[in-house]
């Protein structure tokens, strides 16, 4: 059987009894099967919603099949359709397949064979979209790079646990680069071409998240107009990957902690198992130690997900990256931008080295994305720093009267988060998108440092 949440399947014919008996068949091995009948009506199916694989009559009055293939081209060229032809019509489904159709199938059509055009559309399907996700990935600076200690040991790491489907937590400061551990992982693994699914679970409202891990049924809640799969689902033979884990309320704790125990789960609003395979990964920036003795994370859940710890050492721990970071960037956004290729001076490598970096390697490739938009010149220099940047002579000057390094590390944060702040004139949400923070996060950032605004002073 194919399994619950194998695909969402369109079925388009003009005879009623034909589109019943392919969608008991599709329902039955777990797709989740539309009708429509005609193709004016499929058209609007498809534009409204998403599916996997169309299954399409040619003989049809009004708008025939050759006709609703050309228009599903034109919206979705890598849809795959399966054509449905009489006896008649095969000439016209072998014209069709040239024109982009995946196959097609005979009436009376065979059960095995109609499951097996639709297992093989989708899984076409699957396999080229994850495909190009991934090589997406590998070309747009989703890489580690880097010839420190550090680095060399957190590659060595990936290198060993990928292939395995052991769960791993991820945890470090913000922006250090986890998301991009966690898709290394799964390039390395054994579901590289499989989904991966990426949830920030400090970005979804707490009436939200849980929808959006599993799903929900038509009608389980207001706005609820048809049924979704949720991410968990969607990552069946994949990779899920959680981002800021400990942002996760303790009602949809104890759900993930059903999925790491049984593989299963019910959509919301439903009674219906679903049983998925995925690979987890976690990350969080949080102690979660801290979390479970403040009563805000399940010990359980913590136990099943630190099977495999890795920590990403911030920026500032690997100073001699930072040039080789920089440049690296700024060959990515240069082809990015179909820029020519430009080069950095030696003499911005110090000055570079020499800055915190609080928003660790995020802060550094937003800034290098700056610098090669702005820059007019063939070479980057120390005057082509943005001005904002420029609060890199806080780190040195915070020295004075500082004893140990925490005291240095404290005082030259707060500097430089007083810093920006200031020159956004105290604009929270300003300050936060430059250093690619979330405004919650500079908030706590604020409290915990215990900078306050002018006006509340």
């Amino acid at each position: 059987m194919a399994g619950k949440g194998a695909g969402r399947v369109l079925i388009v014919d003009d005879e009623k009894s034909i589109r019943d008996t392919f969608a008991n068949i599709l329902n039955y091995e777990g797709y989740s099967a539309s009708t429509a009948p005609d193709g004016k009506t499929a058209l609007g199916m498809l534009n409204e919603g998403q599916f996997d694989a169309v299954l399409l009559d040619i003989k049809m009055p009004g708008m025939d099949g050759i006709e609703v293939l050309k228009r599903i081209r034109e919206m979705d060229r890598d849809l795959p359709v399966v054509v449905i032809s009489g006896h008649g019509s095969i000439s016209t489904a072998v014209e069709a397949t040239k024109i982009g159709a995946f196959n097609f199938v005979e009436k009376p059509a065979d059960r095995d064979r109609l499951l097996i055009e639709v297992r093989n559309a989708i899984a076409g399907r699957r396999l080229s979209n994850e495909k190009a996700s991934l090589e997406r990935t590998l070309t747009k600076g989703f890489k580690l790079v880097g010839e420190s200690s550090a680095i060399k040991g957190l590659v060595a790491t990936i290198g060993r646990i990928a292939p395995t489907d052991a769960k791993v937590l991820i945890t470090g400061e913000n922006g250090v680069g986890k998301g991009i551990v966690a898709r290394a992982i799964h390039a390395q693994s054994k579901r590289a071409f499989a989904r991966f699914i990426e949830v920030s679970c400090a970005a979804i409202p707490d009436d939200l998240i849980e929808s959006e891990l599993f799903g929900y049924e038509k009608g389980a809640f207001t706005g609820a107009m048809a049924r979704k799969p949720g991410k968990f689902e969607l990552a069946d033979g994949g990779t899920i990957f959680l981002d800021e884990i400990a942002d996760m309320s303790p009602k949809v704790q104890a759900k993930v902690l059903r999925v790491i125990e049984e593989a299963e789960f019910e959509r919301v609003g439903g009674t219906e198992t679903i049983k998925v395979d995925v690979r987890m990964i976690t990350a969080t920036n949080k102690d979660l130690a801290v979390q479970i003795r403040q009563g805000k994370f399940r010990e359980d859940l913590y136990y099943r997900l630190n099977v495999v710890v890795v920590d990403v050492p911030p920026l500032r721990a690997r100073p001699d990256d930072i040039p080789i970071l920089a440049r690296y960037f700024l060959d990515v956004y240069c082809e990015m931008y179909g820029l020519k290729k430009k080069t950095l001076d030696n003499r911005l490598d110090e000055r570079l080295k020499a800055y915190s970096w609080p928003g660790n390697v995020r802060e550094l490739r937003n800034i290098m994305e700056r610098m090669v938009i702005a820059s007019r010149g063939d070479t980057l220099g120390p005057a082509d720093l943005p001005p904002l940047a420029e609060t890199a002579t806080i780190a040195r000057a915070g020295i004075v009267g500082c004893e140990t390094y925490d005291e240095f590390r404290l005082s030259s944060e707060k500097s430089f988060f007083e810093a920006r702040l200031e020159a956004n004139s105290w604009n929270i949400s300003k300050t936060a998108q430059d250093l690619g923070m979330q405004r919650s996060n500079l908030y706590k950032k604020m409290e915990k440092l215990g900078i306050v605004p002018p006006e509340k002073t």
